[in-house]
């Protein structure tokens, strides 16, 4: 199979992106709710950590996404970008913990779902969040819905994106609102001892990688290069105004969440909704819970959606490189959407949500654990986008891209010891976790399996690939 073919595969596929849908989906897809409260439970510190992410991590994040799709147009981002820079094999490991990763993070945005959703029905179901049973039905009942909805195609399935940018705007409107009224009658309480380090660190150094993995997103457009509408025109705007947007958001969100509810008492699930119902009694408005809890679900089913459906992408490109099976790479004939792909996806997500269930941890710390396992494979895509921004500063020629040789070295050093960094406080327990050995034994375990099963396809099917072409040749 030549380097062209799935080039021209993918052509097949519909450019129904526009710059607003881009900048929504940079949105629904960079600014996660589900992961604050997790990260506002280790306290104002937290603040600090998110400047230093935005700015070494998230600033080099956007370069990097418009550089590289410059370069290098077309369907697969990440693994499109590792493959021309690295290799085939660097291409083929970045785009499958990119995949994987997804497999491991949408579960947790259902479980994020359920622990919303129940507030629709009133407060005093909110315990349903904390039913294994229920958790596990819901979950899987809207990860299907999901999946049909993205193999009608992304004409159909951006709606739900969109629905999602909107309702995380008017969620994140309604919290931040709620707490500048709590502040300006009450005042702030909290002190300034709150944004120091605590003496004991370990528990806030995991929510570093995690916020690491929260200002991810601004690549998955890339992802599906193909689908968007004069990409070289629209990418660059979108990328800084959903970055500038979701920066923002991100620490409105942080600091109102620490002012309404303390760090004592966030809930990982139910943080979000916690505090907006506690800051919604003292205002004299209780009955705007159950609306913005709906709200909130359709922004939590948006984020899902988007990463479900774009991260899809890759095993469908891998599947017409030969390097997975050739079946991944099958186009609807109707839809024209990589159903196969999006298939394989949600059933190895419902799997891994069964399987976590069984090992008798709760809603919550199963929550926090997938959370983690999905920060470091989610960052190892982000070794090689930098890493091609160091490659540029040192051997390319200014005027090759978009950015400077020194633009370029700077954003690639910072963007680079950041993720290494994230990537290693990932396996620091959060919170959370009430059983160490088993977390680090989980963390590690899964791990190795993810990476040494895409080392194991790779060269399964890749030496497939060269008997194949040698085939053809004789």
């Amino acid at each position: 199979m030549s380097a062209q073919e799935p080039e021209a595969e993918s052509t097949h596929l519909k450019r129904v992106l526009g710059r607003r849908d881009l900048v929504l989906l940079f949105v629904v897809a960079v600014f996660n709710l589900n992961v604050v409260p997790s990260i506002a439970a280790n306290g104002g510190v937290t603040i600090w950590l998110w400047i230093v992410s935005l700015v070494l991590f998230f600033w080099p994040q956007g370069i990097a996404v418009i550089e590289l799709a410059h370069r290098y147009p077309g369907e697969g981002g990440v693994y499109l970008w590792a493959k021309e820079v690295f290799g085939d094999f660097h291409g083929f490991l970045s785009g499958w913990c990119y995949w994987t990763n997804n497999m491991l993070y949408v579960p947790t945005v259902m479980l994020y779902f359920v622990g919303v959703s129940v507030f629709v029905l009133g407060p005093g179901h909110s315990g349903l969040a904390d039913n294994k049973v229920f958790a596990l039905i819901a979950s899987l009942s809207l990860l299907t819905v999901l999946v049909v909805l993205n193999i009608m195609g992304l004409g159909v399935g951006k709606w739900i994106n969109n629905l999602g940018g909107i309702g995380t705007f008017v969620a994140a409107g309604v919290l931040v609102g709620l707490g500048i009224i709590i502040v300006s009658r009450n005042g702030v309480h909290i002190a300034a001892e709150d944004f120091r380090f605590p003496a004991d660190p370990k528990f806030v150094l995991n929510s570093f990688g995690v916020i690491c993995f929260g200002l991810v997103g601004l690549e998955l457009a890339s992802v599906m290069g193909d689908e968007i509408e004069d990409p070289r025109r629209t990418l660059p705007g979108a990328v800084a105004w959903g970055g500038l947007i979701s920066g923002a958001l991100y620490i409105a969100a942080t600091l109102t969440l620490l002012v309404a509810v303390g760090k004592g008492g966030i809930s990982v699930l139910q943080g979000i909704v916690q505090a907006v119902s506690h800051m919604a009694e003292q205002v004299g408005v209780p009955w705007i819970v159950a609306p913005f809890a709906f709200l909130l679900s359709l922004s939590i089913a948006g984020i899902g959606s988007a990463w479900l459906g774009g991260s899809a992408r890759i095993p469908f490109v891998a599947g017409l490189d030969s390097y997975m099976p050739s079946w991944l790479g099958k186009i609807h004939p109707k839809y024209a959407t990589p159903y196969a792909a999006l298939i394989v996806h949600a059933v190895v997500s419902m799997l891994l949500v069964v399987m976590n269930f069984m090992g008798g941890a709760g809603v919550q710390e199963t929550f926090q654990t997938m959370l983690s396992l999905a920060v470091v494979l989610q960052l190892v895509p982000f070794l090689y986008m930098f890493g091609a921004l160091l490659r540029f500063a040192f051997h390319a020629q200014d005027g090759q891209g978009v950015y400077s040789r020194g633009v370029l070295f700077l954003a690639g050093l910072s963007g680079l010891v950041t993720t290494m960094l994230g990537i290693a406080l990932a396996f620091f327990p959060a919170q959370q976790i009430t059983s160490l050995k088993w977390y680090e034994i989980k963390m590690f375990g899964w791990t190795a399996f993810f990476i040494g099963l895409a080392v194991f396809f790779f060269f399964v099917y890749g030496r497939r690939k060269a008997a194949l072409a040698a085939a053809t040749q004789v």
